[in-house]
């Protein structure tokens, strides 16, 4: 039995050093066959090459230190939040501080939910540049999306995981909670956050479709940052509305549950039909795409049981909520440094995805469940 694992081993370090061959054989021949051609060239022809040559090395310094370097990056950073501590739900009109005079202007609770989606497109474009964009994540590997590459493209699906859930969270406020529903317009600053963080993901400073300069993402997602706290600051002053209904969460985590199923779908169909361990250049894509949406999901969730607390008490969903809080946090403690998409019953090359999807599920159900409970009263 040793000898046969041995051998196996054996053979799959002999095919690694094969590959690895191949690739490094790749990457150089295209240099060796310009090398006698650069010997042989003038200083006129040879120093545009060394600039060109300067630059692109900075460019791909630059480039990989942003993609390994994850800044801000904490799983349990809803903490610093103290949502715990927040003894009104958003919208509400707090309490005058005591010997305060009665003309004095009215002052309201601030959303949490706003507050957390403002600080992940923060965490997103501005601690970290926005991987996506990027020209060199643009280019690709000679040609080749890193997206279908085992390098440099984790914190990409992990960028564009939590933005997803922010996007959802900004049409939910545009929609629902950010209005009276049937009685008062929709809130210019939440319409223009939403359409901001819908843009493009991708966006350079140029582009070929269509043809010509354009703005960037990153800046789309900085302006959509200040929508987002422009209506906090309005609503802290009771300018702005928010509905924190029973009907408005319940269909707010309708939507959540939709989009964690949705995720559950994609890597469970990964997983199945595409069980190659280590060498499916694909799972850590879906890995962290889905590890970005559970870790905007645990910080906009804890933020909704601030802001609908009082609906949270009323239909006595605190437990549930806080277990599926837990539940996010859990998943969240899944870090593989090497993501592997093996057959469920491997002993050898684990499936992260069916872990993951697994996790997700756990999410989703307790969602449905204080759903229900919502919708039952």
């Amino acid at each position: 039995m040793l000898d046969s694992i041995t051998a196996f081993l054996k053979r799959i370090w002999a095919a690694i050093i094969r590959w690895l061959g191949l690739v490094f054989v790749g990457l150089a021949w295209p240099f060796l066959a310009a090398r006698g051609w650069y010997r042989h060239s003038n200083w006129l022809i040879k120093l545009p090459v060394i600039a060109f040559v300067t630059l692109l090395a900075v460019l791909y310094i630059y480039f990989i230190w942003q993609t390994q370097i994850w800044s801000g990056f904490n799983p349990v950073y809803p903490d610093v939040y103290k949502f715990s501590e927040r003894k009104f739900s958003a919208g509400e009109e707090l309490p005058a501080a005591q010997g305060q005079q009665a003309a004095a202007s009215k002052a309201c609770q601030t959303s949490a939910v706003v507050d957390v989606a403002a600080d992940l497109t923060d965490f997103n474009v501005n601690q970290n540049a926005w991987i996506s964009s990027m020209l060199l994540y643009k280019l690709g590997f000679f040609s080749i999306s890193w997206d279908d590459t085992p390098f440099l493209d984790n914190k990409a699906s992990f960028q564009r995981g939590i933005n997803s859930v922010v996007r959802r969270t900004s049409a939910e406020l545009v929609d629902t909670i950010g209005r009276v529903r049937g009685t008062s317009g929709i809130n210019g600053d939440l319409q223009k956050a939403r359409g901001n963080l819908q843009f493009d993901e991708s966006s350079w400073y140029f582009g070929l479709h269509p043809f010509g300069p354009k703005t960037p993402t990153p800046s789309y997602y900085r302006a959509a940052i200040t929508n987002l706290r422009s209506f906090n600051t309005d609503l802290s002053n009771c300018k702005a509305v928010f509905d924190g209904r029973a009907d408005n969460l319940l269909q707010f985590l309708d939507h959540v549950a939709g989009d964690l199923g949705s995720t559950a779908n994609i890597l469970a169909d990964r997983s199945q039909n595409y069980s190659y361990g280590w060498f499916d250049m694909r799972a850590d894509d879906r890995f962290w795409f889905a590890y970005g949406q559970l870790y905007a999901n645990y910080g906009i969730l804890s933020a909704a049981g601030a802001d609908f607390q009082q609906v949270i008490a009323e239909r006595n969903v605190g437990r549930l909520w806080n277990d599926t809080l837990g539940m996010l946090q859990t998943a969240l403690r899944i870090q593989p440094m090497i993501i592997s998409n093996g057959r469920e019953d491997s002993s050898f090359m684990p499936s992260h995805l069916a872990t993951m999807g697994f996790h997700i599920l756990r999410v989703r159900s307790n969602l449905v469940e204080i759903r229900t409970v919502l919708g039952g009263r």
